[in-house]
């Protein structure tokens, strides 16, 4: 009976420690595009500069990408901004490759399932910039076209999952959007770890489960 309940105590422990551990290793990286220094938004979040090349955070990589500055945004534009709560200034610069070149930025969030959000103004071709967003090498933003010129979007994507500690991303321009401009960039990404359970429920569940087991 005491052998039985120190297997299941045991087995808990490794269950929370193993839960902890994973939610631990996963960062949270905020980048912003077209700059080198860092920023602090009004909500006290650190936003890197995206024209850096191998920091702790992570970088550029292969081809350091342009900048390009976005000089004025649409009323609209900030009222959305403000509504899905960001500064107008990560809108303000991009960076971006001329095609067929493309922007590659890795971020070193750590293994574990994220949930990203991309942001771009844009900065001169209205509703005619045409490209790709990939993400961990798969596309989830197929034939993508930015907004008008002075506008911003917003783009979300869920359940991103990393084996390997490093989050890759690539903005490649694609000519089957049928768009005359082919130069893919960013405004800003934000990575936050998705814990799609709270550990501690989680725990309680196994413990319960053990226990039923047991009994």
């Amino acid at each position: 009976m005491r052998r039985s309940l120190f297997l299941v105590v045991l087995i808990a422990v490794y269950v929370a420690v193993t839960i902890i551990h994973d939610a631990g290793s996963a960062e949270e990286i905020r980048v912003w595009g077209g700059k080198l220094e860092d920023f602090k938004d009004s909500d006290g979040r650190i936003w890197h500069g995206g024209q850096n090349e191998k920091e702790k955070w992570g970088g550029w990589i292969d081809l350091q990408p342009r900048i390009a500055e976005v000089r004025n945004l649409t009323k609209d534009a900030q009222k959305l901004a403000k509504k899905e709560g960001y500064d107008e200034e990560l809108f303000y610069a991009v960076s971006w490759a001329k095609f067929p070149d493309v922007v590659k930025v890795d971020l070193n969030t750590g293994k574990g399932t994220f949930n990203v959000t991309y942001l771009v103004g844009e900065h001169w071709s209205p509703n005619n910039r045409g490209f790709d967003i990939i993400i961990e090498e798969e596309i989830v933003e197929p034939l993508y076209v930015t907004p008008g010129k002075d506008e911003i979007d917003i783009k979300r994507y869920e359940g991103i999952e990393v084996k390997d500690k490093v989050m890759s991303f690539e903005f490649a321009g694609n000519n089957k959007t049928g768009k005359g401009d082919l130069n893919a960039m960013f405004s800003a990404i934000e990575v936050i770890p998705a814990l799609a359970v709270d550990p501690k429920q989680k725990l309680a569940t196994t413990w319960g489960a053990l226990k039923g087991e047991r009994n």
